[in-house]
């Protein structure tokens, strides 16, 4: 029955909201996060009940691909689509577009991401396969998360209609919504209709294409020059000219919130996190009775509530004594201490090092 259902993997960001312990040379996705199995690894094993590894595609950045292939080497070197550089998760999902377009006409792809954990595997597969009926209809779907509380990292979808005549529970979309301020974020989730954007999306290869030919018309043409080369010994170089020129847009602003189509499966119960900053730990990890998470640390806490404390590779000993809600991250080369409502801003430090010449804590 799912003879044409490919998975496309993104799997080439750096996680840099999860230094140090996430780096250039190990980003997020390759990081293993209290399990023996990277987040990667994990993203490649939940598709084991409907996609056979001639069916998964990885996209990636070069420098990532040696790695990402031996850590799950059942996947076909030519099933790793290489970004020369990140342009968008917009030329992403058009490069993936054009690569099945080539194998087969027929395709319907699951655009997921390599460093999202997901606890209900059952759930998730099953989802997918709900999304297969569905964009086989030419919908082009998403899987909605239902909030938990008024996030601001995230974008939203505002549901419509349920749609009729399926076996399952769907809406259609009545608009995506940007990242919200606080305010609005806490009235989304008073109002009850607005589910968190997973960034999951599921549609035939076809729809998707006539989107892009539609709303962004000069990046496709752009794309459909890589086509052309595509089974020639000059696909390679022809990525390397097209490339740099691409418009630098994301999937959700630049089709999604125009698009004809579009359904959303509300995924509740799924246990989705995008591990997006060190925040995010609390909601991943149970904590002990006094809301402390300690992983992988020799760590004594006195008077410490609502704190984070992880170590890598490391002998010493971590105390802290009298402190509250913070985050303290032990790699070999760095120290992360801060307040868990500043754990956003460990981006910007990364910004901060990139200026300061200090490549080698990248």
């Amino acid at each position: 029955m799912y003879e044409h259902y490919y998975a496309v993997i993104m799997a080439g960001g750096g996680g840099t909201r999860l230094w140090p312990l996430s780096r250039q040379s190990r980003p997020k996705q390759m990081v293993k996060l209290g399990t023996d199995r990277s987040l990667f690894q994990l993203a490649v094993d939940r598709l084991a009940g409907i996609f056979s590894p001639e069916r998964i595609f990885v996209v990636t950045v070069a420098s990532q691909v040696e790695e990402l292939q031996c850590q799950f080497a059942d996947l076909p070197a030519e099933n790793f689509l290489i970004e020369p550089t990140p342009r968008g998760t917009a030329s992403v999902v058009g490069l993936a577009t054009i690569a099945l377009r080539q194998r087969d006409p027929q395709a319907v792809m699951a655009i997921l991401a390599a460093d999202h954990l997901i606890q209900n595997n059952e759930l998730f597969e099953q989802l997918l396969k709900n999304a297969y009926t569905l964009a086989q209809e030419q919908y082009l779907v998403t899987l909605g998360i239902r909030p938990t509380f008024a996030a601001t990292g995230y974008g939203y979808i505002q549901r419509g209609p349920i749609l009729k005549n399926y076996p399952f529970t769907v809406f259609q979309v009545k608009k995506f919504r940007e990242k919200p301020d606080e305010p609005t974020a806490r009235t989304f989730l008073e109002r009850g209709d607005h589910d968190w954007n997973s960034g999951m999306f599921i549609w035939r290869v076809d729809c998707i294409a006539a989107e892009f030919q539609r709303q962004m018309p000069e990046l496709m043409a752009q794309l459909e020059k890589i086509e052309v080369a595509w089974n020639s010994p000059g696909r390679a170089a022809m990525v390397e000219s097209v490339w740099p020129g691409l418009q630098n847009q994301t999937i959700d602003y630049g089709i999604m919130e125009h698009a004809a189509k579009v359904a959303v499966l509300p995924a509740i119960d799924l246990g989705w996190n995008d591990v997006g900053s060190w925040e995010s730990m609390f909601e991943v990890f149970d904590a002990d009775e006094k809301g402390n998470v300690v992983l992988d640390a020799h760590y004594i806490g006195l008077d410490t509530r609502d704190t984070l404390v992880w170590a890598e590779e490391s002998e010493r000993i971590i105390v802290t004594i009298g402190v509250n809600r913070l985050v303290v991250v032990e790699t070999p080369d760095a120290i992360l201490i801060c307040a868990r409502e500043q754990a956003q801003k460990v981006k910007e430090v990364v910004s901060l090092l990139k200026q300061g010449a200090q490549s080698r804590y990248l």
